[in-house]
């Protein structure tokens, strides 16, 4: 009964997990918006990668990891070069498809959310 428990309790806080992360990941879009972006897409999911945000300013992409931690420069740190180097895969994916990828300038940045705070972005992170 005990191991049951324990299995419930990490489903719990594997949800929790989610459920903070998505939010976060709201938060740092509203944050972009606000500040003159258009969100391009949320959860961009590829194979090779991942990216949390694309966002676009004029001819700007930036590709976003989002990180929700206690600290700015935990958040920053949290970005390991595994996660970069997947970020990067799938921007490269992302820009096969467009038509206009030769004349954007690209960066990867980090943006950093954490409790009770307005989000602290990183432009060219990595």
């Amino acid at each position: 009964m005990a191991l049951r428990d324990a299995g419930q309790h990490g489903k719990a806080r594997r949800r929790k997990a989610l459920r903070r992360g998505l939010l976060s990941e709201y938060l740092a879009a509203l944050s972009l918006v606000l500040s003159g972006h258009r969100i391009l897409a949320m959860r961009y999911k590829v194979k090779a990668g991942e990216v949390d945000i694309i966002a676009r300013k004029g001819d700007l992409v930036r590709f976003i990891e989002v990180k929700a931690r206690a600290t700015s420069l935990d958040s920053v740190f949290a970005v390991d070069g595994l996660t970069q180097s997947r970020i990067r895969n799938a921007s490269l994916h992302w820009l096969q498809g467009r038509t206009d990828a030769g004349r954007l300038s690209l960066s990867y940045d980090i943006i950093a959310v954490r409790p009770w705070r307005w989000p602290e972005h990183f432009r060219d992170a990595f």
